[in-house]
């Protein structure tokens, strides 16, 4: 039986992630730590740990020792900042890991160096200012000549610091709130043109830089968007899958673009420029999207499609393996397009169709 060790398991992500292993056609051992002394109690474990913090310099030295405690065999960190810390740390890790390595982790991180990455390989992103002072505020109302313009944090998830401005003046006390506050610098921020147009994401899985698999779906609403000042909360509450040839062959170009050789997850989020043309937000190195794996299981569970379309347990079945399964298994739009999932605080989860079907996944 494959033992494994889920990190941050009491996230969203976390949850998701062990309930798409528990549908997997084969019985796992699941073991998950989490900081969060509430949050821990979500997933369906066999074993639970609290872990320090991924900053803490006792997490890895903890994480090791659970492993080693419990015959534990594989380890999946599923927040990116402890998958981050793991990937620096995979020579002390007792056990398997599929994760990219830790410089391609640190282009991922900070959406600057992604940005400059992206353009040298001309994939489309928009166009982007990183800020030295007031005036490069000034520069980019200047030079991009549309308004409004997207400001936001270089490094971080859920549209951290993130902010459509309509005037410098309104992205200059923007970025001045946060620095006066101390918790950022001028430096920490970027100025991009704003894109209007819908809202992408593309969940792909990658063995020794060959593309395993992958599907997009449109974000069309976000959980409590009305508290956020941007509109953008990290998660959608509401989203559809679809097929798309540009968002696929750009979202596999930014991939390409940051990692010759991608190995384990890679998540994409593009939005519509003007003229319609999908461009890269960002990539997110070495993790799942949040409801990535609540797609996984709906796809086994109630869509009735093939094993390999929980990806969750395709990625653990790859890793263990170290190697590609037989059977011949699509790059590109695993899961059909036009269905809805439907999500919120307290509500379960739904699959819808236009149609009018649906079935209740939680």
């Amino acid at each position: 039986m494959k033992r494994i060790l889920v990190t941050g398991s009491g996230g969203v992500a976390g949850v998701n992630f062990v309930r798409a292993i528990r549908g997997a056609p084969e019985k796992i051992f699941i073991a998950g730590t989490d900081f969060n002394i509430y949050y821990i109690n979500f997933p369906d474990l066999d074993l639970r740990f609290r872990t320090p913090r991924h900053s803490d310099a006792e997490f890895i030295p903890k994480v090791c020792s659970i492993m080693r405690e419990n015959d534990l065999t594989f380890l999946h960190p599923q927040p990116e900042s402890e998958a981050y810390v793991i990937a620096s740390n995979r020579d002390k890790i007792p056990g398997k890991i599929f994760l990219p390595q830790k410089e391609i982790y640190e282009l991922g991180q900070d959406k600057a160096l992604t940005a400059e990455k992206l353009v040298k390989s001309k994939v489309p992103i928009p166009l982007t200012y990183i800020l030295e002072n007031e005036d490069t505020i000034y520069t980019a109302f200047n030079k991009i000549g549309s308004t409004p313009l997207w400001i936001r944090a270089r490094i971080g998830a859920g549209g951290k610091h993130s902010l459509a401005c309509n005037k410098p003046e309104e992205a200059i006390m923007w970025v001045k709130i946060w620095v006066s506050k101390g918790i950022a610098q001028w430096s920490d921020f970027m100025i991009q043109e704003y894109l209007p147009g819908r809202n992408y994401a593309w969940d792909s899985l990658w063995f020794n830089g060959k593309l395993v698999t992958s599907y997009a779906r449109e974000r069309i609403e976000y959980i409590y968007k009305n508290v956020s000042p941007s509109g953008i909360t990290g998660t959608p509450t509401i989203a559809r899958t679809i097929h798309d040839d540009k968002v696929n062959q750009i979202s596999l170009a930014s991939v390409k673009a940051l990692d010759p050789t991608p190995h384990g997850f890679y998540c994409v989020d593009l939005k519509e420029n003007y003229e319609g043309i999908p461009a890269i937000c960002e990539v997110n190195v070495g993790k799942f999207h949040t409801t990535g794996s609540l797609w996984s299981y709906a796809a086994v569970k109630t869509l009735n499609l093939p094993w390999y379309a929980n990806m969750s347990y395709l990625y653990l079945h790859i890793a263990y393996n170290d190697s590609l399964p037989d059977e011949s298994i699509p790059q590109f739009d695993l899961i059909p397009a036009d269905v809805y999932l439907l999500r919120h605080i307290d509500s379960g989860a739904l699959l819808w169709r236009e149609d009018g079907w649906k079935e209740r996944i939680l």
